[in-house]
């Protein structure tokens, strides 16, 4: 063989490994509304980027008639590439080769990828459509999740972890997207969940479809082990790029700044209404207040009583986490809490600096929230604000009461910065509950009740919860002009700029679970 027929070998065997499982099972899988992996990683990744990297690894596997059958690439394409230039580390399961399913030299594939990542200080993505664990080989392929979940889980923190769902993913497998930083699944294609609907059938009785049971709508809406959703795998891979486009690429970098354009100012004024039991919707302050179209929001159906999300303001990449007023009156539940304390941990460990509005009643009451463990998860939220060590700055819009008051970003557990609108309330409790328990004997007896309640009430927030109460003993450090805010974010976030706060040196803390 001369140096020529050994070049042509080369592209002949890289061609037969591009081709996947064969033409007939890349039909089935464009008729499925579907792509393959190569082609997702094209439409991700910036034009002529990827380089392929383990692409001639094979099983080892002879039983079942294994050995007969090669599989390219072992079901898994490996490499690196780039995004808006910036360099990321990619697998893209291949449903047409083994149903995408899991062997040992698929996750070692994996698993190395993910090493290089971090070494090279750039996030990973993971593109998941698979069957599962491959059942031929057995225990070797269960050794391979488990070489996975291990470095999701030390490198959590390390470089940002992406898991776009693309199809099934089921039993152990769910596991590597859940320790990830973010989840996105497509609708009416993708799925998760730890037992099918056949197994629960067979052991409950219970029968329901695989969308139903663990669809793009559900995780997202219901169970909250996704943060985004999207129509198609196109709308799916755009959302990563946007989602990188706030975030550092690895934990000692800040994330990148954007250039800002002209801000267009309305009157917050008009948004809050007089009357603090009436609803308004904390997303219209929001984008007011930030970079023009800027406001990215993360697990936006779920727990919708709590919005969190990506920002710029002039051009700094923010953590945002509101009380949102329309449901539930802004309280807190199980639910929101684990979806801020989640939030606020990942902005933390990526030097994203975290501003919170707060308008909050209180803890969401009632015996379900109190027996599904409110203590233990609003404890998640508290643990989270104090912990974390990035800039954290908190404007009170509204209502500040309560354990919640203290739980979202209060001075005494850490704030940097605590700014109050003038018609914001910060107290035990409302003015109407405290009057109702400390005068509610001479109300009742009242000739006119409602008057005397009203007279007692003003006098309540004159003397306990006016926002001029909490600056006098500087819980508060500013009371602001609500229409000076985006002003006074931009002073403080370039005034924190600097900050270095140090800890007591730990293994790690024990934050409730």
């Amino acid at each position: 063989m001369n140096k020529y027929d050994s070049i042509y070998e080369l592209y002949e065997k890289k061609s037969e490994v591009e081709q996947g499982g064969g033409y007939e099972r890349i039909a089935k899988q464009h008729e499925r509304g579907k792509y393959t992996a190569r082609e997702r990683i094209d439409l991700l990744l910036d034009q002529d980027s990827f380089v392929e990297l383990y692409s001639f690894v094979q099983h080892r596997c002879t039983d079942f008639g294994m050995d007969e059958q090669n599989g390219a690439c072992d079901g898994v394409v490996t490499g690196y590439g780039k995004i808006d230039g910036r360099k990321v580390f990619i697998f893209s399961q291949d449903f047409t080769v083994f149903g995408g399913a899991l062997g040992e030299m698929h996750a070692k594939k994996i698993s190395q990828l993910m090493d290089m990542a971090v070494q090279c200080k750039a996030p990973i993505i993971g593109l998941n459509d698979s069957g599962g664990a491959r059942i031929q080989e057995g225990v070797l392929s269960l050794d391979g999740y488990g070489h996975v979940f291990y470095r999701n889980t030390i490198y959590s923190g390390v470089v940002p972890q992406i898991s776009v769902i693309m199809g099934p993913c089921a039993g152990g497998a769910v596991y590597s997207p859940a320790i990830t930083d973010f989840v996105i699944m497509v609708n009416e294609s993708s799925q998760m969940f730890i037992t099918g609907p056949k197994v629960i059938e067979s052991v409950t009785g219970e029968k329901i479809s695989a969308e139903d049971l663990g669809g793009a709508k559900v995780h997202n809406e219901i169970s909250g082990n996704a943060h985004f959703q999207a129509g198609n795998e196109e709308e799916a891979l755009r959302l990563v790029r946007n989602l990188l486009s706030y975030l550092p690429s690895h934990w000692e970098e800040k994330a990148p700044i954007f250039e800002q354009n002209e801000k267009d100012i309305e009157d917050l004024l008009e948004l809050i209404p007089d009357d603090g039991s009436r609803p308004y919707d904390v997303k219209k302050i929001v984008t007011m207040i930030v970079d023009n179209d800027t406001f990215l929001e993360v697990q936006k159906d779920f727990a919708k009583n709590l919005v969190v999300g990506f920002a710029r303001v002039n051009g700094e990449v923010v953590g945002l986490v509101c009380n949102q007023p329309k449901v539930m009156a802004g309280g807190l539940d199980i639910h929101s809490a684990d979806k801020g304390a989640r939030f606020i941990r990942f902005c933390d460990s990526f030097n994203i600096p975290i501003i919170t509005f707060v308008d909050v009643t209180g803890f969401f009451p009632g015996v379900k929230q109190e027996h599904g463990g409110i203590i233990r998860h609003g404890a998640k939220l508290l643990y989270a604000y104090s912990e974390a060590t990035v800039p954290k700055i908190t404007v009170i819009t509204r209502k500040a009461f309560g354990g919640a008051y203290v739980a979202l970003n209060s001075k005494s557990i850490g704030a940097d910065l605590v700014f109050a609108w003038p018609n914001a309330e910060i107290a035990v409790m409302g003015a109407a509950g405290a009057v109702n328990i400390l005068y509610g004997k001479e109300i009742s007896q009242s000739k006119n009740p409602d008057k005397l309640r009203a007279e007692w009430m003003n006098q309540y927030k004159e003397k306990f919860s006016n926002p001029y109460v909490a600056a006098k003993y500087g819980l508060v450090d500013d009371v602001i002009d609500p229409r000076l805010t985006r002003i006074k974010l931009i002073q403080s976030l370039e005034v924190l700029k600097t900050k270095n706060e140090k800890r007591p040196a730990k293994k790690h803390g024990n934050i409730p679970l």
